[in-house]
């Protein structure tokens, strides 16, 4: 589902961007041209095409010292797409607070930290953006209360960046995709899997490609900052 976006010249970093998702993120961006680079807390084999760093996108200095290699090597860094996240479900009642700062840590610091050093190389750019990759359960999903508030608070973020960085030429974004076709989607039950995509408007599950085209958009369109794409097929 390749788009006929050329963006030769253009280096992007995915966070996550070696699975579901992610990958399908890196893909898009490979084949419109970008240089890109992936980031994942162990060593996996890349994307054929991009390259790929080992990086725990929870600790200040592996994400410091991720941009920078990322500049190094490439020169420098037109699009940050802050996709690393994990929705396991818990009962807020009952979970630790270990638990939920593990949570956070992931879905919401990280893309924060990331989101500032991408800023510091992009200002002496003079250009760039950062794309948060959110989520349907921003809304309130059962189950995932710290998850929801993570999701919900990247959107804020975004909102606030596009405020305070668009006179650096700086614009943000957010995607929040529904029931995307991952391998966790896979590994249900059909019985499980029929029922998920009898709640979707359009009866089908989306595609990682249809989150690439989001992101891709944000980027492409520069009349765009601080929004959120639901690309969900109709599920609220």
């Amino acid at each position: 589902m390749a788009l006929s976006l050329d963006l030769t010249g253009k280096v992007v970093l995915v966070t996550g961007g070696t699975r579901g998702i992610g990958r399908g993120i890196t893909s898009a961006f490979l084949d419109a041209g970008a240089s890109v680079v992936t980031c994942s807390r162990s060593d996996v084999e890349p994307v054929p095409g991009s390259t790929h760093r080992v990086c725990d996108v929870r600790d200040p200095e592996a994400v410091t010292a991720l941009v920078e290699a990322v500049v190094s090597e490439q020169g420098r860094l037109d699009v940050l797409v802050n996709n690393a996240g994990g929705a396991p479900s818990t009962d807020a009642a009952t979970a630790s607070p270990r638990f939920h700062d593990k949570i956070l840590a992931l879905n919401l610091s990280a893309p924060l930290m990331l989101a500032q050093a991408a800023n510091r190389v992009m200002q002496e750019q003079g250009s760039g953006a950062i794309v948060n990759i959110s989520s349907i359960a921003r809304q309130g999903s059962f189950g995932q209360t710290n998850y929801a508030a993570a999701k919900a608070g990247v959107v804020a973020m975004a909102e606030v960046w596009a405020r305070e960085l668009a006179r650096f030429n700086i614009r943000t974004g957010v995607v929040a995709p529904g029931t995307i076709n991952t391998d966790m989607i896979a590994a249900m039950k059909p019985e499980a899997r029929d029922r998920l995509v009898s709640s979707v408007p359009l009866k089908r599950l989306g595609e990682p490609e249809h989150i690439a085209r989001s992101v891709q958009f944000i980027f492409e369109n520069d009349y765009f900052t601080g929004r959120v794409i639901e690309t969900d097929g109709g599920l609220r």
